[in-house]
């Protein structure tokens, strides 16, 4: 019989924790104490001198043979490369299920790891994937019944595929590494295989002896000259074995699971096409079907493993009842599936929406839904049926920085506000969430509850905004700009009005007087959060409204520096796969044709992290396949293009020199990386190299939309990326634009001349421009770690207002989509309310002129001769920062060993601090902040701060 134990410090009970909807950055909200008797655990390893220390991203969970342990994996930015901290780690923890809620018995440290683990049928013994480091651990019992790490098994992998893999040295400096994902043990418990999915392989070990035995390459060209070229097999990531013969394989990139016929010599025996991208796989009892999670397609596959053929498909997102219809908008995320004892239920856990959905197997459907945390990765069934196991991977983050750790629930000590957190990822934490399975009567009002967390009556709805309406009348063109990784309070804290922290202000008005310029002209929005949390998931939230599954695993591994190529932007392995024909490929990425090209690289244009359209279209789910579905125009600048054409110019022949008049010097710029771009991008404006200024982005956009006022043809939907406040290549930026306050006041006189310039075009009357960060993970905030700046400015948006309303990312993709007569782009767009509380349809009139930050003019920049009309009062404290504070050559001394070549690749936590003490002098770096409203007695505020 099952036992209970009391709730002891380290447990959240339901009744503790309360049911009232947690409102996320996405628009959706969480209630994960909704279930009746439900117990939420923090992932705590118990580390010594660190009793507040949990841990995030937990993605798998797996029952023991014999129903009495459960294990939990974490895989995710616990385990900091870039940090010298010995002591933080992924971690497999070992639950005694036979008790509820389940007891904590062991945390076992594991050095790297991704998303694999998986029981010895014959117990006693898991396996847990190495990730990076290539490699399987083994975990067996002691002699007093503790498990420890007995044998590790190195997979002998040099490098993964991607660009630079077949290429000499330096150049391969930037090859991808090997990756270890899932692991599955035969029915026999004698052969142990591992999906290596940076290298499109099985890898096949012999258990007793601990030996790798073989491998096989997944894809069809690798065995078979005559199918060079062909995609399959690529990025295998989940196994499930049928008895001792049979590997089922997920490879999302090819949209296909792979049977694999084992022995001494496997080999591939069918692949099997799913429409969307297959990642979970489990067997039934039987082994008579497989069933699959597939994302993109937000549904379960059941497969026939008689006959290796897709039987049936079932939409998770929601009961019929709640969303009706075939073609729902994407997002629900579903990730892991879990069968109930006696295999009449299934259970998946739908990480975009926050549940678990409940499938009756017989009818193939959908019948209701379960609410738990954020973002839930893992679902397992107790033996006995009666329980369910949740793994959730996040939380909300609340201010940055946080307490220690960011955990708002560990004993303050006295150096805590040293070592309080600072970084997104450090303050959002998973947690295991034991609930009992709900019977009937409760299911039905636990799907309307989740009904509810997540708008599906919007979805459902679709009503027309007539606000919205009105604009649609009035409004042929939108310019859309996405920047970089600040924070409202870095921005605007020392702004007169509004929610902000003046003691935050790293960048204020003297270095920022557009982004306060539109603030006060416009709208100040300061309740305003960026759905992801750092550039990896933020750039595709700006420009889709969500992200795939694949991307939510990767991101946080990466920015731990724990592997992972920056797949996000329409790369894959840092390969272009916007270009699909091989020929062309080569021709737009030179250094693919250098030494011997693999054929079957990558072979096609399929995009692994990219999202598909309501209607299904494969990697067509982004903003601008909505515009052009609609038949509409675009232009893009800088958005999704290949970053390896910038690397350093000694290492890389194919780099793209840059120049400040490009299109007169005929040099080419930039190469797309998206299909949809390919004929849709201005080859002369450069995409993200922080060693180029933002002005010289704007001028060559500005030389476009002169031709385009000429020949009264502006694109309905403009993309301009102006990316200079991200930072960085302090010793090598152009033009002494080479500190982070020059290069911020670089990128705000760019966006002041953008809006300037349309300000006084033809264009004025019917223009919108929307801009926002990608995401807010470099700097403060008194809030929370997602709230950032946005504006909105142009005809019929309110001038000198403030606008407190939770509005994010999705809100204002939403209004973009709106405005332009778009059908929304995921499911979360399509519950989204536009920001109409930004607009007033009667105020027509609005101008705009440029200001130039004083700052900016010690740079070597052409810039216009200082007026009243372009300058900022000569107040003490705009002559307080006519000079910097330090110059490039101290920046790069304290920066310079991290890598700018890429969007993030850096020790965010160090780079954070490093900011604020080269800015900000000798005040401390801040400490815990509560989120208290400081919207009132804004005076006597900043006057304490020192403005």
């Amino acid at each position: 019989m099952r036992k209970f134990i009391g709730f002891s410090c380290f447990l959240f009970a339901a009744s503790a924790m309360g049911s009232d909807p947690i409102p996320l950055p996405t628009g959706f909200s969480v209630t994960p104490g909704a279930v009746p008797h439900s117990v939420e655990m923090p992932l705590n390893p118990g580390i010594a001198g660190k009793p507040g220390h949990t841990l995030s991203q937990p993605v798998t969970t797996a029952l023991s043979p014999d129903g009495k342990l459960l294990l939990l994996l974490t895989s995710g930015f616990n385990k900091e490369r870039r940090v010298k901290d010995p002591e933080t780690n992924e971690y497999v923890f070992v639950y005694d299920a036979s008790v509820f809620p389940p007891k904590q018995l062991q945390a076992l440290p594991v050095p790297n790891t991704f998303c694999g683990l998986a029981w010895n049928p014959r117990g006693g013994e898991f396996y847990v994937s190495g990730g990076v480091d290539d490699r399987v651990y083994l975990f067996a019992r002691d002699a007093k019944g503790n498990f420890k790490r007995d044998a590790v098994i190195s997979l002998n992998h040099a490098h993964g595929l991607g660009l630079g893999s077949n290429l000499a040295a330096p150049l391969n400096s930037g090859a991808p590494k090997p990756m270890t994902a899932g692991v599955a043990v035969n029915r026999g418990g004698t052969v142990l295989i591992a999906a290596n999915f940076y290298n499109d392989s099985l890898t096949f070990i012999d258990i007793a002896s601990r030996k790798v035995t073989s491998e096989l390459d997944l894809r069809p060209g690798a065995t078979d000259v005559s199918k060079t070229g062909q995609p399959g097999g690529e990025y295998p990531y989940w196994i499930a074995i049928r008895g001792d013969d049979t590997a089922y394989v997920s490879s999302p990139r090819d949209r296909e699971i792979v049977a694999v016929a084992m022995g001494p010599l496997p080999k591939v025996a069918a692949r099997i096409a799913i429409q969307g991208q297959p990642n979970r796989l489990l067997l039934n009892k039987a082994q008579d079907r497989l069933y699959a999670t597939v994302d993109n397609a937000d549904a379960v596959d059941v497969i026939d493993t008689g006959s290796n053929r897709v039987v049936a498909v079932v939409g998770v997102t929601a009961p019929e009842s709640v969303l009706p219809g075939r073609n729902l908008p994407k997002g629900a995320n579903p990730n892991n599936l879990a069968l109930s004892p006696d295999e009449k239920t299934l259970y998946v856990t739908d990480g975009g929406t926050n549940a678990v959905a409940v499938v009756d197997v017989a009818g193939a459907r959908t019948t209701g839904l379960i609410p738990v945390g954020w973002y839930p990765n893992s679902v397992t069934v107790s033996a006995d049926g009666k329980y369910l196991y949740v793994a959730n991977s996040k939380s909300m983050p609340g201010p940055n920085p946080g307490n220690c750790r960011g955990d708002v629930k560990a004993p303050r000590t006295p150096d805590c506000a040293k070592q309080a957190a600072s970084y997104v990822y450090q303050l959002e934490k998973g947690s295991l969430l034991s609930f009992p399975v709900p019977p009937a009567v409760e299911l039905e009002a636990l799907t309307k509850r989740t009904a509810e967390n997540n708008r599906f009556q919007v979805v459902r709805e679709r009503n027309q905004n007539p606000v919205m309406a009105r604009l649609r009348e009035r409004i042929q063109h939108v310019i859309y700009i996405v920047k970089e990784n600040r924070t409202y309070d870095q921005v605007l804290g020392d702004l007169e009005v509004g929610n902000g922290d003046p003691g935050l202000a790293e960048f204020p008005e003297p270095v920022s007087p557009n982004h306060h310029a539109l603030a006060r002209n416009f709208v100040t929005l300061d309740n305003f959060y960026d759905s992801g949390e750092v550039s990896g998931v933020g750039w595709n939230w700006s420009v889709a409204a969500r992200t795939t599954d694949y991307t939510e695993k990767t991101v946080p591994a990466n920015y731990a520096g724990r592997g992972f190529i920056y797949d996000w932007e329409g790369s894959n392995r840092n390969v272009n796969v916007g270009v699909a024909s091989m020929p062309e490929r080569l021709k737009a990425q030179p250094l693919l044709a250098m030494g011997t090209p693999d054929l079957n690289l990558l072979p096609g244009g399929g995009d692994v992290a990219a999202p598909d359209s309501e209607a299904g279209e494969v990697g067509s789910g982004y903003l601008w396949d909505e515009v052009l579905r609609a038949g509409k125009t675009i232009r893009n600048y800088g958005f999704f293009c290949d970053l390896t054409r910038y690397d350093e110019a000694e290492k890389n022949p194919a780099h793209l020199k840059f120049s400040r008049t490009p299109f007169a010097d005929k040099m080419q710029q930039a190469t797309p990386s998206n299909k949809s771009l390919l004929g849709n991008t201005d080859l002369y404006f450069r995409s993200f190299d922080q060693n180029y200024s933002d002005l010289y982005r704007f001028q060559e956009w500005e030389r476009e939309f002169d031709g385009q006022v000429t020949s009264r043809n502006m694109p309905n939907l403009t993309l301009l990326r102006l990316a200079h406040d991200h930072f960085g290549s302090f010793g090598t930026a152009a033009d002494g634009i080479n500190t982070p306050a020059l290069q911020f006041a670089d990128n705000d006189y760019a966006v002041g001349r953008v809006i300037e310039k349309v300000a006084h075009s033809p264009y004025a009357a019917n223009t919108l421009i929307f801009i926002i960060e990608d995401d807010a993970q470099d700097g403060p905030d008194h809030m929370d770690a997602h709230r950032s700046i946005a504006y909105v400015a142009g005809p019929y948006v309110k001038q000198r207002a403030v606008v407190s309303e939770r509005y994010n990312t999705v809100s204002m993709v939403r209004t973009m989509e709106a405005i332009l007569g778009l059908e929304p782009s995921s499911l979360y767009a399509a519950a989204a309310e536009p920001m109409t509380e930004v607009f007033d349809p009667t105020q027509s009139a609005w101008d705009y002129q440029a200001l130039v930050p004083d700052l900016l003019r010690t740079s070597q920049l052409a810039l216009p001769v200082a007026t009243a009309a372009n300058s900022l009062p000569r107040t003490p404290e705009v002559l307080a920062w006519a000079r910097d504070k330090h110059d490039g050559k101290y920046w790069q001394r304290r920066l310079g060993d991290m890598d700018f070549e890429v969007e993030d690749k850096l020790d965010t936590g160090r780079f954070n601090r490093e900011l604020w003490k080269g800015l900000m002098g000798k005040k401390p770096y801040p400490v815990a902040r509560p989120g208290t409203n400081l919207r009132e007695n804004r005076a006597a505020l900043l006057r304490a701060a020192g403005y």
